[in-house]
């Protein structure tokens, strides 16, 4: 190798390293932190979603109700225009997951504390309405979809645990180590930051696996399993 090669090479810096390192780490703090509490976040999104599908499958008239509204709304449209393009089917997916997270979660809870907390509690509830295998066609898509479902809601109770952060953070600020509920407010705010930037990794993940299990997978498994 020339030296001039080997003068503009640029070294591997020990301090951006360190940053990359600090960037994953941050998360897993927060969360080994307050870990009693991201737990029963996780039971309540997962719980909600799991106790939708159960009720819709006991009462079928609140599965055909969901099923309804995404027609009406032009959401079941949207999903059989886009399916046979799984990239641009994913692309989809990514920007609906992050504008739910943020206008169903995030931005509510920017203004009064824990309100996403329950205003996304409903919405896990109507995704298990609208997730019931009400046909064989659906249960059979349930299958790799649960991988989604997994991915997706960690995300959302990961946005969920952030905004409990915020919420306790700024209505007492010495569970953060405040002076006042402005200071709590902030670092709240900081938290849930490091916490909305660690969705989007499961966000894409998700959406990719979903649009391309539901085009190429699902129809795969109805002709073995149907």
């Amino acid at each position: 190798m020339s030296r001039k090669a080997i003068a503009t090479k640029r070294p591997i810096h020990p301090n951006h390293e360190a940053r990359h390192i600090h960037l994953l780490r941050r998360p897993f703090q927060i969360i080994r932190a307050n870990f009693r509490a991201y737990l029963i976040i996780n039971a309540i999104v997962y719980g909600l979603v799991i106790a939708g599908i159960v009720a819709a499958m006991v009462f079928p008239a609140l599965g055909a109700a969901q099923a309804a509204t995404l027609e009406d709304n032009g959401t079941a449209d949207l999903v059989r225009s886009l399916f046979n393009n799984p990239w641009l089917f994913s692309t989809t997916i990514l920007g609906v997951n992050v504008m739910t997270g943020a206008l169903w979660i995030v931005i509510p809870s920017l203004i009064v504390p824990f309100t996403g907390i329950a205003l996304f509690a409903y919405k896990a509830f109507t995704l298990g309405l609208a997730m019931a295998p009400s046909t064989e066609i659906m249960a059979v898509a349930l299958i790799p979809h649960s991988l989604t479902v997994l991915i997706e809601l960690q995300a959302y109770a990961l946005l969920m645990f952030g905004a409990y952060i915020l919420g306790r953070s700024w209505v007492r600020p010495a569970t953060i180590g405040a002076r006042n509920h402005r200071q709590g407010y902030v670092r709240g705010l900081q938290q849930l930051g490091w916490l909305s930037l660690a969705t989007l990794p499961l966000f894409i993940v998700g959406a990719i696996w979903e649009a391309f299990s539901l085009r190429y997978l699902v129809p795969l498994l109805t002709q073995w399993l149907l």
